[in-house]
C-alpha cells in the first residue's frame, strides 16, 4: 500500500493540472467564437469591397492598356491616398464607439458617427482639389503625360466615390461597434454581384469603356451606403440610433484630434508598401520589377484584407470590454487575436512557398516578370506572415484609444529605419528591388516589436478607467448609463 502511494498522489496532481488547463481551453474557445463572429463577416465585407475596385480595373484591362494604367493609377495612389485618410479618420470612431456600447450608453453612438460625417465630409471637400489637379501631381511623381491626362479624366469622374466614403467608414464603424457585422457583408456581398454583372455590361457589352467603369464604380459604392443607412434608420439600430442631432456639433475639436491621429496612424501604414511601388519604377530598367513588385502587392492586398477584419474584429473586442471595465477580458482577447492570426499568417506564408513557381502566371504571360515575381516570393512570405500580426497589434491600439502613439512608432520604424535601410540596399549596394523590399521588411520587424513590447507592458486596469473617463468626457450631456 505503502508503495503505491506516491502513485496515487502524482495521479490526482495530474488531475489537478489537466483541471487548471481546461477552462483555459474552454475560454480560448469561446473567444475565440467570439472574435470570429465579429472578424468573418468583417473579413467577407473587406474583400467585397476591395473587389470593387480590382473587377474595375481588370475589366479596364480588358479595354487596353492605357486604361488598365488608369484606372489603377487612380485607384492605388488618388482613390488610395483618399481611402487611407478617410478610413484613418474614421477609424477614431472604432475607439470612441467600441467604449461607448461597451459602457452601455448606446445612444451616443448615433451621435458620434454624425461628428464623424460633419469631420469626414469636410475632409472629402478638402481633398477635392487633389482630384481635379491630378494630372500634374502625378506627373510630378514621374507618371508620362498620357498616363496622368488619362488618370486625372477618371479621377474626375471618380468624385462621387470619395464622398461616399466619407459616409460608408463611419456608418462601418458605428455597425461594428454592436457587432452587427453580417449587415454590411449582405450589403457589399450584393453590390458585388450587381458590380460584376453592370461593369460587363457597360464596360464591354455597350462598350462605354472608362465612363462605364465609372458609372458602375460609383454606383455600386453609394449603393453600399444607401443600403446600410436604410438599414440604420428602419432598425433604429437597437436605441443607437436616435435621429439627427445638434450634438453632432459639439466638442469637435477633441473629435478631430483623435481622428488625425488615427489617420496619421493608418496613412502612415497605407502608404509604406505603396512607396515601395514608387521607388521601384526609379530603379535601371523598371519595367519587369514594376510588375512583379505589383503582382506581389496585389496578393498582399487581398492579404490584408483578412487582417483588416482581424483589426476590425480586435479593436472592436478591446474597446467594448475596456468601456465595461472588464480588463482582463481585454486582454485575453488580445492574445486569442494574436495566436490566431498568426496561425493564419503561417499558413499562407506556407501557400506562398509551395506556390512561387506557379501563383505569377496568374496575373502575367511574361517569362521575365514571372521569373522576377518567383524571385520576389520569398520576401512576400515574409511580409505576409509579419502582416498577421501587425495590424492586428494596431486593431489592439485603436481599441484602447493609443492612436497618436503608434503614429510616433510608425514614423520611426517606417520612414526613419525601413525606408532609408531599403534605399540603401536597393541603389547603393545594388540589390534591385530585393534590397528595397528586405529593408522595408527591416522596418515592419521593428515596428511589430515595438506594439507587442507596448502590449505586453500595459496596465489593462487604467486602460478600462481611462475609457470610463473618455466616455463621460465625450458624451456631450447625453448621460445614459
Amino acid at each position: 500500500m505503502d508503495h503505491n502511494t506516491p502513485l496515487i498522489h502524482n495521479h490526482s496532481n495530474h488531475e489537478e493540472e489537466t483541471d487548471k488547463h481546461a477552462p483555459l481551453v474552454k475560454e480560448f474557445g469561446y473567444e475565440s467564437k467570439r472574435l470570429w463572429k465579429l472578424a468573418g463577416p468583417a473579413i467577407f465585407t473587406s474583400i467585397c469591397q476591395y473587389s470593387l475596385g480590382a473587377l474595375t480595373q481588370t475589366f479596364a484591362g480588358l479595354i487596353g492598356e492605357l486604361e488598365l494604367a488608369a484606372v489603377s493609377i487612380e485607384n492605388s495612389v488618388i482613390a488610395g491616398l483618399a481611402f487611407g485618410i478617410m478610413l484613418g479618420m474614421g477609424s477614431a470612431l472604432e475607439t470612441l464607439c467600441g467604449q461607448a456600447y461597451g459602457a452601455g450608453s448606446l445612444r451616443m453612438l448615433g451621435v458620434y458617427m454624425q461628428r464623424s460625417w460633419v469631420i469626414l465630409l469636410t475632409t472629402a471637400c478638402l481633398l477635392v482639389p487633389i482630384y481635379i489637379w491630378s494630372p500634374p501631381i502625378l506627373e510630378l511623381i514621374g507618371q508620362t503625360t498620357e498616363i496622368s491626362t488619362a488618370s486625372g479624366r477618371f479621377a474626375v469622374w471618380m468624385l462621387p466615390q470619395l464622398f461616399a466614403y466619407a459616409l460608408n467608414f463611419p456608418i462601418q464603424k458605428f455597425l461594428q461597434a454592436q457587432g452587427k457585422v453580417l449587415v454590411m457583408a449582405w450589403i457589399s456581398g450584393a453590390v458585388l454581384v450587381l458590380h460584376a454583372f453592370f461593369s460587363w455590361l457597360l464596360i464591354l457589352r455597350l462598350g462605354w469603356g472608362l465612363t462605364g467603369a465609372a458609372i458602375t464604380l460609383n454606383t455600386s459604392w453609394w449603393l453600399i451606403v444607401i443600403g446600410q443607412l436604410l438599414y440604420i434608420f428602419i432598425t433604429k439600430s437597437d436605441g443607437a440610433w436616435s435621429g439627427f442631432s445638434w450634438l453632432a456639433f459639439a466638442d469637435l475639436f477633441g473629435f478631430v484630434k483623435l481622428s488625425l491621429a488615427s489617420a496619421v496612424m493608418l496613412c502612415l501604414e497605407f502608404w509604406y508598401l505603396m512607396v515601395l511601388v514608387v521607388i521601384t519604377g526609379r530603379l535601371p530598367n523598371p519595367l519587369i520589377p514594376v510588375d512583379a513588385i505589383s503582382i506581389c502587392m496585389n496578393i498582399n492586398g487581398w492579404d490584408a484584407m483578412i487582417a483588416i477584419g482581424f483589426n476590425a474584429a480586435i479593436s472592436v473586442r478591446v474597446s467594448n470590454e475596456l468601456g465595461a471595465g472588464n480588463a482582463r477580458a481585454a486582454k485575453f482577447s488580445v492574445l486569442v487575436v494574436s495566436v490566431t492570426s498568426m496561425a493564419i499568417g503561417f499558413v499562407v506564408m506556407c501557400v506562398v512557398f509551395a506556390t512561387e513557381d506557379y501563383f505569377p502566371y496568374l496575373f502575367t504571360t511574361s517569362e521575365a516578370v514571372a521569373k522576377e515575381t518567383t524571385k520576389l516570393a520569398i520576401l512576400l512570405a515574409i511580409t505576409m506572415l509579419l502582416n498577421s500580426l501587425q495590424p492586428v497589434l494596431s486593431g489592439v491600439a485603436v481599441g484602447a484609444g493609443w492612436q497618436s502613439l503608434v503614429a510616433y512608432v510608425n514614423i520611426g520604424c517606417y520612414y526613419i529605419v525601413g525606408l532609408p535601410a531599403g534605399i540603401l540596399l536597393g541603389f547603393k549596394f545594388g540589390f534591385g528591388v530585393m534590397g528595397i523590399w528586405s529593408g522595408m521588411i527591416g522596418g515592419i520587424v521593428l515596428q511589430t516589436i515595438i506594439l507587442v513590447g507596448i502590449t505586453m507592458a500595459t496596465n489593462w486596469n487604467k486602460e478600462a478607467e481611462e475609457a470610463e473617463s473618455r466616455v463621460r468626457k465625450w458624451g456631450g450631456s447625453v448621460g445614459d448609463h
